[in-house]
């Protein structure tokens, strides 16, 4: 018995080592970025390059809050982040609590409708949705960037997933008890699949935060500009603005790092859980 556990842990040894390695290499540019955004421009580009700054500067932070609008820039993009995230949760879920638990004509065939449209690239319908945004009056401004952004068949999917891996006695009792269809929704089922939530609201924000093609498409105006598309000023055709860059970049990492960190345990279980049944 005692010789079973010796080499059960002899085998994690090298698998822990692995995994150490492999954050390592994950880490480094992080850590990289966030120590050269200290450094004067000379030292980061000189060479061989210096992992630690030989003198720490705030001049970074200062030329990129003067080169750009850093805190309207992070207004919107906070409006752009959390104001899809919000109806997106309802229009998302409702679609998928649909697709997991009713029966109804032509289910399957629109679900996979709705599968197909992932296969499109974004490139492909950015000019026909840029066209109807302007036509629909909402471009340059807020309801153009957060509208299109809500419905996603990725997150219908995988809420469908989370929802079909709950038993039906749940909802069925819930209706004995005389509960609406609703109430089953919003009371018994949602609380039931936290984890696949927070993971749609840490992914959806991240991806929102980052995101530089649609605002750049959808918005004219400096002041409609959300950060992604104010840190792409610091890279020119001829020169880089290295050090803003990264002072910017280490700016924009910090909330979703936050984010992350808050959100790890019920992301990592919904990453798990949610695909299990399609």
């Amino acid at each position: 018995m005692k010789d079973k556990k010796v080499k059960a842990k002899l085998i994690q040894i090298p698998i822990l080592m692995l995994q150490i390695l492999l954050a390592f290499l994950i880490l480094v540019p992080v850590v990289w970025l966030l120590i050269s955004s200290f450094k004067a421009d000379t030292e980061i580009i000189s060479y061989p390059p210096t992992f630690f700054p030989r003198e720490l500067t705030l001049k970074n932070y200062e030329k990129c809050s003067q080169r750009i609008d850093i805190f309207q820039y992070t207004k919107n993009s906070i409006i752009f982040a959390f104001g899809t995230i919000i109806p997106s949760l309802f229009v998302n879920t409702l679609a998928g609590y649909a697709f997991a638990r009713f029966e109804f004509k032509g289910k399957n065939v629109i679900f996979i409708i709705f599968l197909a449209t992932m296969m499109i690239p974004f490139q492909v319908i950015m000019i026909p949705q840029f066209i109807q945004i302007h036509m629909m009056g909402m471009y340059d401004n807020y309801w153009g960037l957060i509208i299109p952004k809500i419905a996603s068949a990725y997150w219908i999917f995988m809420i469908r997933s989370a929802f079909t891996a709950l038993p039906k006695e749940l909802e069925e009792a819930a209706r004995i008890d005389g509960m609406n269809e609703f109430g089953i929704y919003a009371r018994i089922m949602l609380p039931l699949i936290r984890p696949a939530l927070i993971t749609m609201v840490i992914l959806s924000i991240n991806g929102s935060w980052n995101d530089l093609l649609w605002p750049l498409i959808i918005t004219s105006s400096s002041k409609m500009r959300t950060l992604a598309n104010g840190l792409a000023m610091f890279v020119g055709v001829n020169t880089i603005e290295y050090g803003a860059a990264f002072a910017g970049a280490s700016y924009s990492l910090i909330p979703m790092l936050v984010l992350y960190i808050f959100g790890q345990k019920y992301f990592i279980e919904g990453q798990i859980t949610s695909g299990l049944k399609g």
